[in-house]
């Protein structure tokens, strides 16, 4: 006999549930998210194994959870959360839910659909390694730009100058400016001999002279601050540069590590062949594309998976096309800034954005646009295991040959 089991995820219990092929529940319960519970489950699941085979259906597929089912030999199933909640009417009119109920949806559902759905496989150690860098670096460069924009919006408002004398108000050098000069008052005697010795201390490798950056601090609006609120402010933005220094430091270190652990992937070589793909975008693409050539079974499949290709709603004489909001956006993040970067360096990328925009599309969906055409010759390479090569891409060929 063969069993279906559902396993509805939270953070501090599990609901799990064990149906027959007549969906008949055998077994039902509820699993503390501890090392003793997921034990017990571990242990409860391999003996239901010896009465028969059976596949395990979750809505996340990662995680503490799914990890300790993997390596424990068991065959775990993902299905998306959106298809879960359109199959829950069938079961309730009310739309009642509660997570019993929803490890009981998911066992039936891979009783009656599993043929629609793929085993998880689970992805190499190097990539999990490259995965866990990439999205980490990921979220604290968010933050940097959550802080970055705070940061600037407050100069805005207190010291215009000092968020326009550099390029980046958030770079290590303006930040190092902020640190030394956090109000226009502690700037009143800065002049450009003093700004050139600053400038030398903190290795500043710009382009600008002393006396064209020292016109822009001077060439904004001067600050209306009375004394206390200048103080204040001050207090607020050494407060603000106190947080970004560190901040800025540690992704820069995390990009090095990220730079290691792609030379020690074994797909580099076919992602960093593609035009302006860089380092930490490469591997942005890489630690959401995965290793397994099964997971998508066509070059649509990944464009669709991706975000990059749009939804068609056709019935009758309707016929609507519209943004694809369920994907994996970090994938779509990942293939869109190569799309967008790539158009630089390829005369071929540059002709499809060109024409997308021709079409009277915008800029982002003409990036889009681009990144599924991308997406093709990403495909193919990662199917063959083979680099990039421009005169196999016979259309980009042909272009560079005109």
């Amino acid at each position: 006999m063969r069993f279906f089991v559902g396993l509805d995820w939270a953070s501090e219990t599990h609901a799990v549930c064990l149906i027959d092929q007549t969906a008949r529940v055998r077994w039902r319960d509820s699993v503390a998210h501890t090392a003793a519970g997921l034990g017990a489950l571990v242990r409860r699941l391999r003996r239901w194994r010896r009465r028969g085979p059976f596949a395990i259906a979750v809505e996340r597929p990662s995680g503490l959870l799914v990890d300790t089912l993997v390596q424990a030999g068991f065959e775990v199933v993902p299905i998306h959360p959106n298809i879960v909640k359109a199959t829950r009417p069938r079961y309730s009119a009310a739309g009642g839910k509660n997570d019993p109920g929803d490890a009981f949806l998911l066992a039936d559902l891979l009783r009656t659909d599993g043929h629609r759905f793929r085993p998880l496989q689970p992805p190499s150690d190097d990539t999990r390694a490259l995965r866990t860098l990439v999205r980490g670096r990921d979220d604290l460069v968010a933050q940097r730009v959550a802080l970055a924009n705070q940061l600037r919006a407050l100069l805005e408002r207190v010291w215009p100058g000092a968020a326009r004398i550099f390029a980046d108000v958030a770079s290590p050098i303006a930040l190092a400016f902020l640190a030394r000069y956090p109000t226009a008052q502690s700037a009143a005697r800065l002049g450009e001999k003093r700004l050139a010795h600053f400038l030398v201390q903190h290795a500043y490798c710009g382009r600008r002279a002393p006396r064209e950056l020292l016109a822009r601090l001077h060439a904004a609006p001067p600050s209306r601050l009375g004394d206390g609120e200048a103080e204040a402010a001050g207090d607020l933005v050494r407060s603000l540069v106190a947080v970004l220094t560190p901040l800025v430091a540690q992704i820069q270190q995390l990009r090095a590590a990220i730079a290691a652990a792609l030379q020690q992937h074994p797909d580099a070589p076919i992602v960093q062949t593609l035009p302006r793909s860089g380092t930490v975008n490469a591997a942005q693409i890489l630690a959401e594309l995965g290793d397994d050539r099964r997971r998508f079974v066509s070059a649509d499949h990944l464009a669709a998976e991706a975000g990059v290709a749009p939804v068609t709603h056709a019935s009758g004489k309707h016929h609507g096309v519209t943004f694809r909001w369920a994907c994996n956006k970090r994938l779509r993040f990942a293939l869109t800034t190569f799309a967008d970067t790539s158009r630089h360096a390829s005369a071929w990328a540059a002709a499809v954005y060109q024409r997308a925009l021709g079409r009277g599309c915008d800029h982002p969906h003409a990036v889009r646009i681009l990144a599924r055409a991308w997406v093709r010759v990403l495909w193919r390479c990662w199917q063959d295991r083979a680099p990039y090569d421009l005169t196999r891409h016979r259309a980009a060929a042909a272009l560079a040959a005109a």
